[in-house]
């Protein structure tokens, strides 16, 4: 009688592999566009063996997001009381640079899942952001320690969320370093201080084209770009669903065509803000004010785009990485400059870092416009980068 073959004995920590290549796939790929045949052929099963350790898709999601909130809850709960700041910062920065491929799950978890499972989820990060809250409250006893623990934790996450190359003790020390100079600044200190900047006004939508842009977003950003349908955008506008098929092939298109357009908005404001502008640490600060500015501006539009850009086809996709990566690249030019003992992956790292601040601090203010938080998370940002 033939031995069975070794790569049919089943592993005992079976579901664990299923999570760990689940989360990475959502992470590359985004909620809707992982596939269950995917997730399988990665751990090297079937979907049918699959669907015996999770029942669909949803259930699946919800345990990567949880088991992501909960490495962070150990890693924290093994931290004594009584630890300073750093090691805090070290044991989050640890569990979540090693597993950098699959953390950015938690950051579409307000998009995907349902009520309870949100309110889950939200509990335990709240634990997280709560008891760092209280050790920069402990050790730097200044305004804000709620928004200055969220933006240090966004430093921490950043590198989820980007694929810069770098050792993994290298990243955890600059990701730690950032998080302590972003915990220990004053974001009152900054108000009315903040350079003052100019965003380039949206056009007017006075096209049946603009309009669909226009009226897209808010619905993508309302129920997911999954659940809206080409029907609601059409309605929205004034149109018989195929009469939106002469603007674009798809509602991808339509995303795309909505980020592309953001993002010639943002190149345009940072060519008008760094006009005249020759001192790095200047350039850096007027950079900072810019994108923070423009992130209050078009909240709907990043906080689609944060969740949905990954799982556009690739050729959707090119001219939009294309040009994140100039806006990048400007941004590590002007910060290895002010700072030129950084070379190109740490000021790359770094800049993420700011990014993250962005997000997280912005989330904690419920992005809610205004001077005084605009200063408030640029200052936190610049921290970030250790200027």
């Amino acid at each position: 009688m033939t031995a069975e073959p070794a790569a049919a004995i089943r592993p005992r920590n079976r579901k664990q592999l299923i999570v760990e290549a689940a989360s990475r796939a959502f992470s590359a790929h985004g909620y809707h566009a992982a596939s269950m045949e995917e997730i399988a052929a990665a751990v090297g099963i079937t979907a049918a063996a699959l669907y015996r350790h999770f029942p669909n898709k949803y259930a699946l999601f919800a345990e990567c997001a949880n088991v992501m909130a909960d490495r962070l809850v150990t890693a924290l709960d093994e931290v004594p009381a009584e630890a300073a700041l750093v090691d805090v910062f070290a044991a989050i920065t640890g569990v979540t640079v090693a597993h950098r491929a699959s953390g950015g799950v938690y950051r579409w978890e307000a998009r995907y899942l349902n009520r309870e499972d949100r309110g889950v989820l939200r509990k335990k990060f709240a634990h997280v952001v709560g008891r760092v809250a209280h050790v920069v409250r402990r050790e730097h006893p200044l305004p804000d320690e709620q928004l200055r623990a969220a933006a240090a934790l966004g430093v921490i996450g950043s590198i989820t969320m980007h694929r810069t190359s770098i050792a993994q003790r290298r990243a955890e020390q600059l990701l730690v370093a950032s998080a302590m100079r972003v915990a220990a600044t004053d974001p009152t200190a900054a108000t009315g201080c903040a350079r003052v900047v100019e965003l380039p006004t949206p056009p007017v939508p006075r096209t049946r084209r603009a309009e669909i842009l226009a009226a897209a977003i808010p619905l993508f950003e309302q129920d997911g770009f999954t659940n809206v349908t080409n029907g609601r955008i059409a309605e929205a506008v004034g149109l018989v669903p195929s009469a939106l098929y002469r603007y674009f092939p798809g509602k991808a298109d339509i995303l795309a065509a909505a980020c592309l357009q953001a993002a010639g908005l943002l190149t345009h404001a940072v060519e008008q803000n760094l006009r005249g502008v020759t001192d790095p640490h200047n350039a850096v600060a007027a950079l900072a004010a810019t994108y923070v500015a423009y992130s209050f501006e078009h909240t709907a539009l990043t906080s689609v785009a944060n969740a949905e850009l990954a799982g556009l086809p690739d050729n959707l996709q090119r001219p939009l990485v294309i040009a994140q990566r100039e806006h990048i690249a400007l941004w590590e030019q002007q910060l290895r400059l002010a700072r030129p003992e950084l070379d190109s992956r740490q000021a790359r790292v770094l800049v993420h870092a700011g990014f993250g601040v962005v997000v997280e601090a912005g989330r904690s203010l419920r992005w809610q416009d205004s001077a005084d938080h605009r200063d408030a998370v640029a200052a936190l940002l610049v921290s970030a980068l250790g200027l």
